[in-house]
């Protein structure tokens, strides 16, 4: 990293911050003295607005203040530390720099009143920021949180420089080679953003998702944790796909529970319902007089990666990449949950499965949920197999029934749409739709990035392309037999397309 003055920049960004939030405390002095007690309600109600939107522009002027000085303290951390290995002399023994690093955060640990294992881990992250220029950077603007920040440190580790440089530029750099689109890092919670990342890292570094995940079903277990108050904790560690099945029949069932009659909540069922399917339907509730319905699991395969011609990671729906092996297995055995989706193998992006009725019939509702992966509302992370499919303009304003005009919203979010202006917009058949507040503030869609299939090398090596074509310059794919057809030629209401989704998927042997 090197030893410099380069914190200039972040604290240039500190001191106008500053001047930021006293000019808003300025006007919100004098709004509050122009509006005294005793003004009638209809004469300060523009100023009440006022005030309000102040309070919003401050938490976001105070945001990025915080994301500015962690840029500061992360330098001064790892600048202390080289600090003291640079005053021992060249040939210093390594006792010597291991006792002079051990004594530089014990010194951090007190300045900053931690533990001295927290002021280890953050002098590691904060090495591992300051390593990564384009995140340095984004932290000493105040575009992004100390958490995105580590999240990158964190999914960079153990990739190779290049593999490190390669990850900050797709999701920092917007010239690089197929960039991350829609919302910036900073505009995406930080769930939802180390989701972005680690399934970009999954993709790309495939290799070592099948040894982690082979471990991880090695290490599969059930843990008993006492709480207070007369509660405790059970945890299931499971392959994804058997966790996702569970979670996904458990909300089905207590959703087929609730009702005039049913005082307990969502929250409320779900853990009764299991206890009961553990421990017998008639010892603690009443969900085995309710007949169990049917919970999909998604699973969106690679076609080349589900014939084992690559290891190209799928994905599973509300979880993320899982390792090739488990979702061959997943067509292998036939799991009835499975459900395909259709996919263009020159982008990766799923294909559009038009309607022009009003009432959404179940593939359309599917796609539209492995399109979106949660409810699409700024910041909910929601992606309950309940989610309801909205339409975005409704459908007596002139709203159609296509991807473009459809949207995933939670329950809650879809009763908020409908009691207060939040207003979706750019909703199109790859892409989720953004959202303008009440207040007028713009929230960008989550988009799911979606790239190139991986193809076979002997594939591209036996075709009439070169080895590094790539596969969107392939020529466009005509049937050369009169019992094929070109999909795209279909209508979208032909029947032929309820006959596909309706076939089991089958794995020639």
């Amino acid at each position: 990293m090197g030893i410099g003055a380069g914190g200039g920049v972040a604290l240039e960004g500190v001191h106008a911050s500053v001047a930021a939030l006293d000019a808003l405390d300025r006007e919100d002095g004098l709004l509050a003295a122009g509006a005294g007690v005793g003004v009638g309600v209809g004469a300060d109600v523009d100023v009440l607005q006022r005030r309000f939107e102040l309070r919003l522009t401050r938490l976001e002027v105070v945001k990025r203040l915080e994301a500015q000085l962690a840029a500061v303290k992360a330098r001064d951390v790892a600048e202390a530390v080289e600090i003291q290995h640079a005053m021992l002399a060249p040939d210093a023994p390594v006792h010597e720099r291991t006792f002079a690093e051990i004594s530089a955060v014990e010194e951090i640990a007190g300045v900053l009143t931690i533990s001295s294992g927290a002021a280890g881990a953050f002098m590691e992250q904060s090495r591992r920021v300051c390593s990564l220029p384009p995140v340095l950077d984004a932290l000493a603007a105040g575009a992004l949180s100390w958490q995105h920040a580590r999240i990158v440190a964190d999914e960079t580790e153990g990739l190779s420089p290049d593999g490190a440089a390669a990850l900050v530029a797709h999701f920092f750099d917007p010239d690089a080679p197929n960039p991350a689109r829609g919302a910036a890092p900073g505009e995406l919670v930080p769930s939802r953003f180390r989701a972005k990342v680690r399934a970009w890292r999954e993709r790309h570094y495939p290799e070592t998702l099948e040894k982690r995940h082979a471990k991880g079903v090695a290490d599969r277990r059930m843990e008993y944790t006492p709480d207070r108050d007369g509660m405790a904790w059970i945890s299931l560690c499971l392959p994804g796909h058997t966790a996702s099945a569970i979670w996904n029949r458990t909300t089905a069932t207590a959703r087929g529970l609730q009702g005039p009659d049913e005082p307990r909540t969502l929250s409320q069922l779900r853990p009764d319902i299991a206890a009961s399917l553990l421990l017998g339907a008639g010892n603690t509730t009443e969900a085995g007089r309710v007949p169990t319905p049917r919970a999909d699991v998604l699973v969106m395969v690679p076609v080349f990666s589900v014939l084992g011609q690559t290891d190209e990671p799928a994905v599973l729906d509300g979880l993320g990449p899982i390792p090739a092996s488990m979702a061959r297995k997943l067509v292998a055995d036939g799991a009835e949950s499975f459900y395909r989706v259709l996919v263009d193998p020159r982008d990766g992006a799923p294909l559009e499965i038009g309607r022009t009725r009003y009432r959404l019939p179940e593939t359309i509702k599917q796609w539209i949920r492995m399109r979106d992966g949660k409810c699409t509302f700024p910041g909910c992370s929601n992606h309950t197999s309940d989610n309801e499919t909205d339409h975005l303009t409704a459908w007596d304003h002139g709203g159609t029934t296509g991807a473009g005009n459809l949207g995933q919203l939670c329950p809650k979010h879809h009763r908020l749409k409908h009691a207060r202006p939040w207003i979706p917009y750019g909703a199109s058949q790859n892409g989720p739709p953004g959202w303008t507040s009440p207040s007028g503030r713009h929230y960008k869609p989550e988009y799911p990035n979606p790239e190139p299939t991986h193809w076979p090398q002997w594939l591209m090596s036996t075709s009439s392309l070169c080895v590094d074509a790539r596969p969107e310059d392939l020529p466009p794919w005509e049937p050369d037999d009169d019992q094929l057809i070109d999909l795209n030629d279909l209508s979208p209401e032909d029947p032929v397309w309820a006959d596909f989704f309706a076939k089991p998927f089958v794995l020639s042997v």
